[in-house]
């Protein structure tokens, strides 16, 4: 495994530069959204997957507006996937019910989001077990490092790259 780290102003990405296939596909997880309905990954194989955990009370919170411009812009090639959590700072304490209108209402979210839950510690959900596992994703055992912490799945199932908070949504290039 070789991974590489590009680090300058505003930028911080990890990139999996030998594209080594996980030992488990990221289609093969699940997940239930904020709406308690269990979703399977298998229905995102063939689209690019950026997957980011989410705060309402964070420095970060404007990333929202720039997440649903990515995905209204390229829907039918990429998939966003908000993953609200309360695991940095207490940034995110209210309800999946509030997240969901907050979204909404102050960023006009649309792209899917996910139960509030763990994204590091012993009680991370399994999406977040998989991105921070090498055994499982093949390269990759590091945990997000605060809220919007964005992993980019390729159309097969493979963490492909790692981007800091500090990273624009925009700025990633597919």
């Amino acid at each position: 495994m070789k991974a590489s780290k590009i680090t300058g102003i505003g930028v911080d990405i990890i990139t999996n530069n030998n594209k080594t296939k996980p030992p488990e596909s990221f289609c093969k997880l699940q997940a239930k959204a904020n709406n308690g309905d269990e979703i399977s990954f298998e229905k995102f194989r063939s689209k690019k997957v950026l997957l980011v955990n989410l705060a309402s009370q964070c420095g970060y919170t404007p990333q929202y507006k720039e997440l649903e411009e990515l995905y209204q812009l390229h829907k039918n090639n990429i998939m966003v996937l908000g993953f609200p959590s309360n695991d940095f700072g207490e940034q995110e304490p209210g309800t999946d019910e509030e997240i969901e209108n907050f979204c909404k209402v102050n960023f006009g979210v649309t792209f899917p989001l996910f139960k509030k839950d763990h994204v590091k510690g012993s009680e991370k959900q399994q999406v977040y077990k998989w991105l921070s596992n090498a055994e499982k994703n093949g390269w990759n055992s590091k945990e997000p490092s605060w809220n919007f912490c964005k992993y980019l799945i390729d159309e097969n199932g493979s963490l492909e790259k790692i981007y800091s908070s500090s990273v624009s949504p925009l700025s990633i290039t597919f």
